[in-house]
């Protein structure tokens, strides 16, 4: 019994310090458990400070998108899938409204001449000197950074205008019907009889017409007369613009056309490497008219209503980011210093004659537009 009362001695003994020993080891795993938890406690407040950090960002984006810069109008007479990329971009740098009004040169000169002192618009921006010369009284001065940065030969000399970028006048032509040194070395060569039913033109279109006025300065209207209606004579084909005329004489419907020079690089570049398009520019080297090298000229209207927002158009598109466009896309010329030409078989402007004359000179263009039409080359 002794024993007995031993053992359950023992027992409860064993029992109690069990108890004891868990007790002691729950205590223990609740203090650290509750220490856990109190650190993780401290874990969101950084997060919730992280967040509120993250709020401010889009408020300043947003007070930079809706901030207005003012309103320009342009009327354009170059087309929209020649520079609407650019005035795109400006656009976007500038943070300016831009409104643009296109259609032909001849179109914009004569709604400008209608609207008259009540036109919306701040810019003119032509094609060609002639269009831009027959409203050059409704043009202000421009300011000497822009006229500073142009050459002479490119802009007006009234300082009413400058140019943009540069266009030369080609004879394009067929490469496999014509060798280079079989080529008129003149405009008047075209009238050899040997020329007849191969050539097309565009008398509708602007810079053909202000070549043209160019004939007219430096032949005379006689002169001029005689071309046209030679040319008729040998059976010239009639042509909308530039672009079907390359077209066609790469397809050899035609051996020559007289065209600018930039139409012809986008066909080569989609024909790919080689000579897989049969077509190629002459640049004629006497110095005539044949040899006229136009620019696209931009002047701000005197009845601007955004002066400020014009200028900042005009220092654009001849800063290097507008004339690398030009360069590199329309393949055009570019008229600021530094900026090359962007395709190997464009001749460097240096190494063109130009026409000996004026761009200022070129201003009348109805005149030529009348001299087709009495030659029956337009309709009247």
């Amino acid at each position: 019994m002794k024993n007995i009362y031993r053992i359950s001695k023992y027992m409860l003994f064993a029992t109690v310090f069990s108890i004891l020993l868990i007790s002691c080891s729950s205590d223990t795993e609740t203090v650290e458990v509750i220490k856990e938890v109190e650190v993780v406690k401290e874990v969101p407040v950084e997060v919730v400070k992280e967040v509120e950090v993250v709020k401010e960002v889009p408020v300043e984006v947003v007070k930079e998108v809706t901030k207005s810069k003012g309103d320009l109008v342009i009327y354009s007479g170059r087309k929209e899938s020649l520079v609407g990329p650019i005035i795109d971009q400006f656009k976007s740098i500038s943070g300016i409204n831009v409104e643009v009004k296109y259609g032909t040169s001849t179109e914009i000169a004569a709604q400008l001449m209608l609207e008259g002192s009540k036109s919306p618009a701040d810019v003119f921006y032509a094609q060609d000197p002639g269009a831009v010369g027959s409203v050059i009284d409704m043009l202000q001065q421009l300011s000497p950074e822009s006229l500073e940065n142009i050459p002479a030969w490119a802009k007006s000399d009234k300082g009413k205008w400058i140019g943009v970028s540069g266009r030369a006048r080609v004879l394009v032509y067929n490469t496999d019907n014509v060798k280079a040194s079989d080529m008129p070395k003149t405009l008047n060569d075209l009238c050899d009889p040997k020329w007849k039913g191969r050539m097309g033109w565009a008398p509708t279109n602007s810079s053909f017409q202000t070549m043209v006025t160019a004939m007219r300065n430096i032949w005379g209207e006689d002169k001029t007369m005689d071309w046209v209606k030679c040319m008729m004579a040998n059976d010239v084909k009639v042509y909308p613009k530039n672009t079907p005329q390359v077209e066609a004489a790469g397809k050899a419907e035609i051996d020559i056309g007289l065209v600018n020079h930039y139409y012809l690089y986008k066909f080569i570049l989609d024909a790919g490497e080689g000579d897989k398009f049969k077509a190629r520019n002459l640049h004629l080297d006497s110095g005539g008219p044949g040899s006229l090298v136009m620019v696209s000229p931009i002047g701000i209207m005197s009845t601007a209503k955004n002066k400020d927002n014009a200028q900042q158009f005009v220092d654009f598109m001849i800063s290097k980011v507008a004339q690398n466009y030009f360069v590199n896309s329309t393949r055009e010329y570019a008229l600021i210093d530094g900026v090359k030409s962007g395709h190997p078989l464009i001749t460097p402007l240096d190494d063109i004659t130009k026409a000996n004359i004026s761009l200022s000179d070129l201003a009348d263009i109805q005149g030529s537009a009348k001299l087709l039409q009495e030659a029956g080359a337009l309709p009247k």
